[in-house]
C-alpha cells in the first residue's frame, strides 16, 4: 500500500530498494513553502540505519506485518523451520534467525512480512546457564563480576553467581536481572 512520506509513523514497516525497513525516527520539518518529513529506517536483515528528507507527498510502500509467536524445529538448509501454535510452518533465512537461536527458548518472535517470515528475536528476557565465572563472594555486598554463558556468551552476573547457576537476563542488551532456582 503506497502512503505520502507525512502518513508514516516510527514502528512502520516500509519497502526501500528492495529492502524491508523499519521507521525508527520520524518528525516533520516545516519552511515557508513545503512539509518535509525527516526519518531513519533500519533495515531490518543488516540492521544499517539510513537517514531521509523527503518531501512530505513522497511516496514509500507501507508493508503489512505482524509479530507472531513462534517455535524453532529444525534446519533445512539454508533456512531455519518454526511452527507457530496452530502449526502453520515458517522458512526464515538461516542467517536472518542466527542471533536468536543463540538463545535456547520454548518460543521465539517472528515477525512475518506479507505471508513471509523475515525475522525472529527472542523473548525480552532469557534463562541461560553459568559455564564460567569466579567464585561467589559472600558478603562482598552488591557488585558484578564477568561470566561466560553456556553458549559462549560474556555477560556481568551477581557476585552470589556460581557455575552451573541460571541467570535471567535481556538477550538485546545482556544487562543481569536475576539468578532463577531449580
Amino acid at each position: 500500500m503506497n502512503v505520502n512520506a507525512l502518513d508514516l509513523r516510527k514502528g512502520n514497516l516500509v519497502e526501500h530498494e528492495g529492502r524491508i525497513c523499519q521507521v525508527i525516527f520520524w518528525n516533520i520539518l516545516k519552511n515557508d513553502r513545503r512539509q518535509f518529513v525527516q526519518m531513519k529506517t533500519r533495515d531490518i536483515s543488516t540492521g544499517r540505519i539510513t537517514e531521509f528528507k523527503e518531501h512530505g507527498d513522497a511516496k514509500w510502500n507501507l508493508l503489512e506485518n505482524e509479530v507472531v509467536d513462534l517455535s524453532h524445529s529444525y534446519r533445512d538448509g539454508n533456512d531455519e523451520v518454526f511452527y507457530s501454535a496452530e502449526g502453520e510452518e515458517y522458512h526464515c533465512n538461516a542467517d536472518s534467525a542466527a542471533e536468536a537461536l543463540r538463545w535456547s527458548c520454548e518460543s521465539y518472535k517472528g515477525l512475518v512480512v506479507e505471508g513471509r517470515l523475515v525475522a525472529v528475536s527472542p523473548p525480552q528476557s532469557v534463562v541461560a546457564v553459568v559455564k564460567e565465572t569466579a567464585p561467589p563472594m559472600r558478603g562482598a555486598g552488591s557488585g558484578l563480576k564477568d561470566a561466560v554463558l553456556e553458549n559462549g556468551v560474556k555477560i556481568k552476573v551477581n557476585l552470589l553467581t556460581d557455575i552451573g547457576d541460571k541467570v535471567r537476563l535481556d538477550p538485546e542488551t545482556l544487562e543481569f536481572k536475576e539468578r532463577v532456582s531449580g
